[in-house]
């Protein structure tokens, strides 16, 4: 499932925000605007998917979007959660086509601001010049 919400993120890098990317394993270290959305899957899993990127990361999203310079933490908080919504939706797009266990997405969440200190069992962070957005992947026990 990770693997779907990765390529969701590197097309949302590459076709909205048009900019070279690279992908690493693991989390970011940096202080994050965390979002989650609740994910169930076909086989009767539950999962939440997290989103987390740095301010920069979520500035760039904003002057796209809001072709805003300089947003305040309150954009930068709703532009983490339409990212959120719009990685994952795509990602379950790309799951019903690849018939990789498609899944219903819930409203996203917004966690906090902060480091990345969340239980989570898989984790990619994508790197765009110096700003980072991490996706990671908790399953849940039903």
């Amino acid at each position: 499932m990770l693997n779907t919400i990765e390529e969701a993120a590197i097309n949302f890098c590459i076709h909205q925000i048009r900019a070279d990317h690279g992908v690493k394993d693991g989390i970011t270290k940096k202080r994050t605007l965390i979002a989650y959305i609740d994910l169930d899957a076909q086989d009767g899993k539950k999962y939440r998917a997290y989103i987390a990127s740095d301010s920069g990361f979520m500035q760039r999203v904003s002057k796209l979007f809001l072709e805003e310079d300089e947003s305040d933490e309150e954009t930068l908080t709703d532009m983490t959660l339409e990212t959120a919504n719009l990685i994952i939706g795509s990602a379950k797009v790309i799951a019903e086509e690849k018939s990789q266990n498609p899944y219903t997405i819930n409203t996203p969440y917004f966690e906090k601001i902060g480091e990345f200190d969340l239980e989570y069992d898989d984790a990619k962070t994508i790197q765009v010049g110096d700003d980072e957005i991490t996706i990671a992947l908790k399953e849940f026990n039903a």
